[in-house]
């Protein structure tokens, strides 16, 4: 049986204050601040018009414009694309806010706002919405970047025919420390997909 080679399409990276695509700089942050603030300054700069953005939490804002960094000048993938997603910290960020709101019984009082976000892969849904994805979505915790996992999913998925395109990567982020790498998976490119390879990427 031939084992068929996929490629990696396109990737990007946020992390250092800078987004990258494809080996190309598209968004240097000058300015020292929080991520929250960085966020802010790649959606102006990247001039998305997409209003629920503000209210996603930081781990989805980075996952989206990670997204969106990758597919402004890609080819856009059909509805049948998967995303499969995963990071170390989980939605952590989100739950320590949910658990300050919480902590005090005497002022209790938890938002359904932050609550909704304390699963990770809520992620995926504000980025299924956004570009009308419909196939399958998978989100791992895993100590580090895991390039075999991410690769065999991706091929799995491919293989079996579940999706056209796969979206993978990894987005986390602890506190004010954010590492973000996202990859499009499918048969179309030049650089074959292999966990050395994708790998390789993730710490270009």
């Amino acid at each position: 049986m031939m084992v068929e080679d996929y490629k990696i399409t396109s990737f990007c990276s946020i992390k250092d204050n800078k987004v990258i695509v494809d080996n190309k700089v598209l968004y240097v942050h000058e300015e020292q601040g929080t991520v929250k603030e960085f966020t802010k300054a790649i959606y102006k700069s990247l001039g998305i018009k997409y209003p629920k953005f503000y209210k996603m939490d930081t781990l989805c804002k980075l996952g989206f414009l990670a997204t969106e960094a990758l597919l402004r000048n890609a080819e856009k993938p059909d509805n049948q694309t998967a995303l499969v997603l995963s990071n170390r910290s989980s939605s952590l960020a989100t739950d320590r806010i949910h658990q300050e709101s919480i902590a005090n019984k005497e002022d209790y009082f938890p938002s359904p706002a932050v609550f909704v976000y304390t699963l990770p892969n809520i992620v995926l849904g504000e980025i299924s919405i956004r570009h009308q994805f419909k196939g399958e979505n998978a989100f791992f915790v895993s100590e580090q970047f895991d390039a075999k996992l991410l690769t065999d999913y991706s091929r799995l998925l491919l293989d079996t025919n579940k999706a056209s395109n796969v979206i993978c990567g990894w987005v986390n982020l602890d506190s004010n420390k954010y590492d973000v790498f996202l990859a499009i998976i499918s048969r179309k490119g030049n650089t074959i997909l292999t966990e050395e390879q994708l790998n390789k990427l993730y710490h270009t």
